[in-house]
């Protein structure tokens, strides 16, 4: 009988899906990013499954914080076909970000 592996999902197959993947790059320490968490479940509860919503620990993943030129931390950045189709930093507001979801999707 043959075993079967199940290869783990990584950072880029996530990124690089047809569905828009919205990473949130924070750290724990950071009391702006602990703000995101009740927004991006809010996010999430409106958007369902739209889009996937992800956490990166931008200390635990310098290679990709660094890749995608995290300088602060929040940094969301909005992903689909592993494109950027936005980026900023600071705290936003979940209807801030579902219209820009909304406007930069295709």
């Amino acid at each position: 009988m043959a075993e079967t592996t199940k290869r783990k999902t990584t950072f880029n197959d996530i990124i690089n899906g047809e569905k828009p993947v919205l990473v949130d790059f924070y750290a724990d320490w950071c009391g702006p990013c602990k703000m995101m968490n009740p927004i991006l479940k809010d996010l999430k509860k409106k958007m369902g499954d739209a889009i996937n919503i992800i956490k990166v620990d931008a200390e635990k993943n310098a290679d990709a914080a660094i890749k995608y030129n995290v300088r602060g931390v929040p940094t969301l950045i909005l992903f689909q076909d592993g494109q950027i189709l936005w980026q900023q930093s600071g705290v936003v507001q979940a209807k801030q970000l579902e219209q820009i979801i909304n406007k930069k999707v295709r």
